[in-house]
């Protein structure tokens, strides 16, 4: 059987993320789920990828904001919920959309702790971020992530990456949004339409890694693995893939412990990369 074993959500773009117990799921993904992004003087989105310290500011959810904490420092700000700031379009790889600056306040220290100019923006309620329609179905929404509301890991295809590497890797290089575990290595591959409960996921796309899992998210030290071992075993069309995207239709809350049941298995050249042998159920 097939279970949540974790779940994720990344209230600020490539920031720390926050293990939950339960999540609710809305129109863009996990609530808080990547609602604020930071922006450079070009608004367009800030990463990891140029910013690796960006993985020393853990997260915190209270009451009615985010504490932002350096992890080293210990310096912190509190980013109140919604944001009132001016309108603005702000660019996430291809995709423009409508957002807020969050505050003065929330720009002076994330420009003084990154040492980058920089300003927080967040995703008011009526922005409509649409997903490429070329992979998803129309009218599926999300939020800043890269390019979808859900990203799903198995356990199996973790511990089988590590059993590869010199040194064991945590799941946070690979930010998911839900982890599972009693499946076989790589399943989430070929995942085409699974239930949690009353809400059905569809996976649409595997998920091409860019540098970030390089990135050990408690140093902001950049390596070479996992991407080189998973480079050996895990490419396709120059592309290294680990993890699969899901888009999603339904509403309510999902916890650890909650079995997925699979509707449909995706049996599609473009899902098959280095599975085992046997069907998968």
């Amino acid at each position: 059987m097939l279970k949540i074993s974790e779940l994720y959500i990344y209230p600020v773009k490539s920031l720390g993320g926050i293990a939950m117990t339960e999540a609710r799921v809305t129109p863009t993904g996990f609530e808080h789920d990547r609602r604020w992004m930071l922006v450079d003087e070009n608004c367009r989105f800030i990463s990891q990828r140029e910013v690796p310290q960006m993985a020393l500011l853990n997260v915190d959810i209270q009451a009615d904001s985010l504490r932002i904490t350096h992890r080293i420092t210990d310096a912190s700000v509190i980013i109140p919920f919604g944001a009132t700031g001016r309108e603005v379009i702000v660019t996430i790889w291809d995709d423009s959309c409508l957002a807020r600056y969050a505050s003065a306040e929330a720009d002076k220290w994330f420009t003084s702790v990154l040492g980058i100019s920089c300003r927080l923006v967040y995703m008011p309620g009526e922005t409509r971020r649409h997903v490429d329609p070329r992979y998803a179905p129309a009218g599926a929404i999300t939020s800043f992530s890269d390019a979808y509301p859900f990203l799903i890991i198995g356990q199996a295809s973790l511990d089988d990456l590590n059993s590869r590497l010199t040194e064991a890797l945590p799941i946070n290089r690979f930010r998911p949004n839900i982890v599972f575990t009693g499946g076989q290595p790589y399943q989430e591959d070929r995942m085409s339409h699974f239930t949690i409960g009353n809400i059905h996921f569809y996976g649409v796309k595997l998920c091409d890694r860019c540098p970030i899992p390089t990135i050990d998210q408690n140093s902001a030290v950049r390596g070479k693995e996992p991407l080189k071992t998973l480079a050996g075993y895990r490419k396709k069309d120059n592309k290294i893939l680990f993890g699969q995207n899901l888009v999603h239709n339904g509403s309510g809350k999902i916890s650890v412990g909650d079995s997925m049941q699979i509707i449909s298995i995706n049996h599609d050249d473009r899902f098959i990369i280095n599975q085992p042998a046997g069907e998968f159920s």
